[in-house]
């Protein structure tokens, strides 16, 4: 039906948009961490939490997706 059609184009949209989001933000921070780390070791853990919370960003959009689908 229509509905279904709507809902997997939703839960299609949320993993795309959430992919590129998180796909961008590493390609921000990854740099920028890597040049943290090479000035100063110290500073690796707190280079790859914010490597992390951006790809955290993709399992965000997935787990959305699973919920629009187990709606259906």
């Amino acid at each position: 039906s229509v509905a279904q059609g709507m809902a997997y184009m939703a839960a299609a949209f949320a993993v795309s948009a959430s992919a590129l989001g998180a796909g961008y933000a590493v390609a921000q921070a990854a740099p920028a961490a890597i040049g943290a780390i090479s000035e100063k070791e110290e500073n690796f853990g707190k280079a790859m939490i914010f490597v992390a919370l951006a790809e955290g960003v993709a399992i965000y959009g997935l787990l959305i997706a699973i919920l629009i689908i187990n709606k259906l």
